[in-house]
């Protein structure tokens, strides 16, 4: 029996590996699986050497690089002198996976990694890294390939997980009648983003704006989606006493519906692009951080639409530029002028095209099922 153990950080990489370790067994794999994970692993009865929630706190706290140090540690010295898998998965989590692999490669133990770190955005460096310590890459993005072949470094493309995974656009009539919306009014949709400082540092702009916007424009009504980690004591304490409609933890079935966005950059953009629904990028963090990404930035777009498509699809207003009326005159637009509205929908359409229709999860099972019996 052929042995894996899967190494991942955070929630999103815990249901990209149950969903591997799904397609590997429907391909009847002989396989033992081991892992750091979530529930989502555990469910699929893979055995836990740790579970991944300390590692998905944010920060460099003392506290958090000792509890990563002594993690590594231990389980570099299960994996060479105990488990000896056949085949390591890293999934994301660059700062630790990587450190691991370098370990891992010098006790001859074959390293994949999945959603490898985005060395085209920035920190390039990393590329080197994942030369010498990885065996394959299994990547999500069409244009990752080239740029790692450029290096000699074996890739694989097996199309992003959102593509085969995201539900299907919710029903419009049946979304508004259950939160007591009106069918005969446009929809706006604000998503201020899944962390505390970006609720600090975004809410009161958006709140500027929404009532900006409500003042122009009698047919539109706006929502803010709250992240399923935000707890509701903390929404309300950035939220204040604003009297505005709050949906909690129905992030796509709201992207889905909503007739434009306003959106922090993350992947969240990615989900509104392949449910074609217009929006805006509007990021502001705290000015240090912004100038140490400057500094370590590859590339100027921020959004993934625009990455992917290499051009300018959807507008993104960020740092000192985020303002109200800069937001305000960006989603009016989107929503009210219907010749750059149609454009942009096409566009997002087209980005769509350039992912593939590529099961992702199923891919990467194909690869190691490859690598591991042929």
């Amino acid at each position: 029996m052929k042995k894996i153990f899967i190494i991942t950080g955070e929630y999103s990489g815990d249901i990209h590996a149950a969903k591997v370790v799904k397609e590997l067994r429907a391909l009847d794999c002989d396989l033992q699986i081991e892992a750091i994970g979530g529930m989502s692993l555990a469910a699929e009865g893979v055995k836990l050497f740790a579970d991944q929630s300390k590692m998905s706190a944010v920060g460099l706290s003392p506290k958090i690089l000792y509890d990563h140090y002594k993690l590594g540690k231990s389980l570099v010295e299960y994996l060479k002198n105990e488990y000896k898998p056949d085949l390591v998965l890293l999934i994301d989590y660059g700062a630790f996976n990587l450190t691991i692999a370098k370990f891992l490669h010098a006790a001859g133990i074959k390293i994949f990694y999945y959603i490898p770190p985005q060395v085209w955005a920035s920190r390039k460096y990393r590329i080197k890294l994942i030369k010498k310590y990885v065996d394959k890459v299994l990547c999500i993005f069409p244009f990752e390939k080239p740029l790692y072949a450029q290096y000699g470094i074996d890739a694989h493309y097996c199309g992003h997980p959102l593509v085969s995974q995201l539900p299907a656009p919710a029903g419009r009539r049946e979304f508004f009648r259950k939160h007591d919306l009106d069918t005969e009014k446009k929809l706006i949709s604000v998503f201020p983003g899944s962390r505390e400082f970006e609720l600090k540092n975004l809410m009161e702009v958006f709140q500027e704006t929404v009532k900006k916007l409500k003042q122009r424009h009698q047919d539109l009504q706006i929502c803010f989606s709250q992240a399923p980690n935000i707890s509701d004591e903390l929404y309300q304490k950035y939220l204040k006493d604003f009297d505005v409609k709050v949906i909690k933890g129905e992030n796509q079935a709201l992207l889905s519906v909503s007739d434009g966005l306003i959106l922090a950059s993350g992947t969240v953009a990615l989900e509104a692009c392949l449910y074609k629904t217009p929006m805006i990028i509007a990021y502001r963090g705290p000015k240090l951080f912004y100038w140490i990404y400057l500094l370590v930035r590859c590339i100027k777009r921020v959004s993934l639409p625009n990455i992917i498509a290499d051009k300018s699809i959807v507008p993104e207003i960020i740092q000192d530029k985020v303002t109200p009326l800069n937001i305000t005159h960006e989603i009016e637009e989107l929503v009210y002028n219907q010749t750059k509205r149609e454009a942009n929908i096409k566009a997002l359409g087209d980005v769509r095209e350039l992912l593939s229709n590529k099961n992702s999860a199923f891919e990467v099972a194909k690869v190691i099922d490859i690598e591991l019996f042929s």
